[in-house]
């Protein structure tokens, strides 16, 4: 998959006869969105099999509008990349929001799907907006596509729209409701991060964590126990994984704690990603360490019955 990033005017011009386009955030790529791929793919074979090519933004548009409003992310865009490469597109082109924002309608049509993709037909939702102030809309840009040849679908389920909202899984996953955003998303939601070093507390009781610092502009899992995946590398190992402060300890930092069962590699440095498949119970408070460590026992029995 090719990966255009920066300045539209600058990307290499298109090859062969265009390209099918679709344009959103797509954050969480989640059922709806994959909706949309499957529909612009039959309409890419009914013209002659050309390429599918995603825009979508970074940073979010609400990010730049509106920063105290900015919702946290369900997929970083590196992610959002691959599970679009995954799902078999061809183009992902990201466009710096800060950019295209100050665009005219016109501009973006012509720098942007004209020049920059060759699109031949443009895939958005209803209540799609464009360029500088949000000018443009559906008439704009099939005024475009009058002036540079590429037809317009307006279709449904693209971001806010139809019963899969990316926002929507937000509320899942803030709420702890995991297994409902695996169906809305098709996958387990994912937390990528880097392990840090912390104060050993787990593995001197006998379960080892590998810590992970909530990235502040990715979506988090309620607080509390659950049975999940970490991936390493190319490998996934099952795990049982605390989200919360330590309360048993006095802790104060919110982080994610992934205890890897049967696994003993050090991981620190390392960039993991932790897949949360089902919520076990809520962060507890503990009277001492015997009673915590009796409680983790049953939650890595747990866990390995909700992963078997």
């Amino acid at each position: 998959m090719r990966v255009l990033r920066g300045d539209p005017k600058a990307w290499p011009e298109p090859l062969g006869s265009g390209f099918a386009v679709t344009i959103g955030n797509f954050d969480g790529v989640h059922l709806g969105h994959q909706t949309v791929l499957s529909d612009l793919a039959e309409r890419a074979r009914a013209l002659g099999g050309i390429p599918r090519a995603v825009l979508t933004f970074d940073p979010h548009p609400v990010a730049v509008m509106a920063p105290a409003h900015a919702p946290r992310l369900l997929t970083s865009i590196d992610q959002r990349i691959e599970i679009l490469d995954y799902l078999g597109v061809d183009t992902v082109g990201v466009l710096p929001f800060e950019q295209v924002r100050t665009m005219t309608p016109e501009q973006f049509v012509s720098d942007v799907l004209a020049r920059g993709l060759g699109a031949r037909v443009v895939a958005v939702g209803s209540n799609f907006r464009f360029g500088h102030e949000r000018a443009g809309d559906i008439e704009a840009l099939r005024a475009g596509g009058a002036a540079f040849g590429y037809e317009v679908d307006v279709v449904p389920l693209l971001e806010g729209d139809g019963p899969v909202s990316s926002s929507g899984i937000r509320v899942m996953v803030a709420g702890g409701a995991v297994e409902n955003a695996r169906q809305a998303l098709g996958r387990a939601f994912e937390l990528r991060g880097v392990v840090v070093g912390g104060e050993r507390r787990g593995r001197t009781i006998g379960f080892p964590t590998a810590n992970v610092v909530p990235p502040s502009d990715m979506a988090i899992p309620a607080r509390g126990v659950y049975a999940a995946k970490v991936r390493v590398g190319a490998h996934l190992h099952p795990a049982v994984v605390n989200v919360g402060v330590r309360p048993t300890f006095d802790g104060e930092q919110e982080l994610v704690e992934a205890h890897l069962l049967d696994f003993e590699d050090e991981l620190y440095g390392q960039l993991i990603g932790v897949l949360f498949e089902r919520r076990l119970r809520d962060e507890m408070k503990f009277s001492g360490v015997a009673e915590l460590v009796e409680q983790i026992e049953y939650d890595v029995a747990d866990a390995r019955g909700a992963l078997a």
